[in-house]
C-alpha cells in the first residue's frame, strides 16, 4: 500500500522542526561569513593585452580576409605557448618569484573573443602588484622570444599593460555570493533532516496514528485530567457558594 504526503502534511513537519531549520540557516551563514572574511585569502586580477597583426613584406599590400583569418588561427597557438615554460620559467627567473612554471601556468589565464586579433593575458595572485608585474613580463618575454620559437615570425603588439589600481577590490572571494549559496544549503540540510527525523519517528500522538498504525476505527477517546485543573475546578465551586450564601465553611441556619 502506497503511502501519498499531502502539502499541509509538508508544512506541518516543516513548521515542527521550523527552529532547527532556522538554527541551521543562520549556522551555515555563519561558518560561511568567517570562512570568507578570516579564513580564505582575498586574491587580485591583472590583465594586460596585445594585439596579432600580420607582418607585410610590400608596405603597399592591402590586408586581406585570408590574412585576418591567419592571425586568428595563429592566436589559438600563441595561447599554448605562452603558458609554455619555454616563456614562464623566463618570467620567473625575470622577477625571482618562488613559483615554478607549473606554477606559474595555473595562475594564468589567456583569452580571446571569437574572430578577434587581441589577446588578454590575466594573472591572478594575493598580491595585485605581483599579478601585475606578472602579466607585464609575461607579455614582453613573449614578444620577444616570439621570433625563436616560431623562426622569424613576428607579429605581435603590446596594446595595453596591465596597472595598479588605487583601490583594488578583490576578485576571490566573494564573501556575499558564499553566504546565499550557504544560507540555501543551510535550509536544504534543516528540511531534510526534518523530514528524516519525522520519518524515523513512530511514536503514536493523535487519533489519525493509530488508525494508521493498526487499522481500525476509533470509537472514543479518554481525556487527560490534570490534578490542577481538578483543584481549579474545586476552588471555583467554593467561591460561587460563598456568592450564593449557601457555604462558607460552615453551615448557617435562620430561625
Amino acid at each position: 500500500m502506497e503511502e501519498t504526503i499531502s502539502l499541509k502534511e509538508i508544512f506541518e513537519v516543516i513548521k515542527k522542526r521550523l527552529l532547527m531549520i532556522f538554527l541551521f540557516i543562520i549556522g551555515a551563514a555563519l561558518i560561511a561569513a568567517v570562512v570568507s572574511y578570516f579564513i580564505l585569502t582575498p586574491t587580485y586580477q591583472s590583465s594586460s593585452q596585445f594585439i596579432v597583426n600580420q607582418k607585410q613584406q610590400d608596405p603597399d599590400m592591402q590586408v586581406n580576409v585570408n590574412d585576418i583569418r591567419t592571425n586568428v588561427e595563429l592566436i589559438n597557438t600563441y595561447n599554448v605557448i605562452i603558458k609554455s615554460k619555454a616563456i614562464l620559467e623566463d618570467v620567473a627567473e625575470e622577477l625571482s618569484l618562488s613559483y615554478n612554471a607549473g606554477q606559474l601556468s595555473e595562475k594564468v589565464q589567456v583569452s580571446s573573443e571569437q574572430n578577434s586579433q587581441v589577446v588578454t593575458v590575466t594573472v591572478t595572485d594575493p598580491s595585485q602588484e605581483l599579478a601585475t608585474k606578472i602579466a607585464n613580463t609575461t607579455v614582453e618575454i613573449f614578444q620577444k622570444k616570439t621570433p625563436e620559437i616560431m623562426n622569424g615570425v613576428d607579429n605581435i603588439g603590446i596594446l595595453s599593460e596591465a596597472e595598479v589600481s588605487a583601490n583594488p577590490s578583490p576578485v576571490a572571494p566573494k564573501p556575499m555570493l558564499n553566504i546565499a549559496i550557504a544560507v540555501v544549503l543551510g535550509a536544504m540540510v534543516g528540511v531534510g533532516l526534518a523530514f528524516l527525523l519525522e520519518y524515523l519517528d513512530n511514536t503514536i500522538t493523535t487519533e489519525e496514528d493509530i488508525e494508521k498504525k493498526l487499522g481500525i476505527p476509533i470509537l472514543g477517546t479518554i481525556s487527560h485530567v490534570k490534578d490542577e485543573d481538578i483543584r481549579g475546578d474545586h476552588l471555583a465551586f467554593r467561591k460561587n457558594a460563598v456568592k450564593r450564601g449557601g457555604f462558607n465553611g460552615t453551615q448557617k441556619k435562620t430561625i
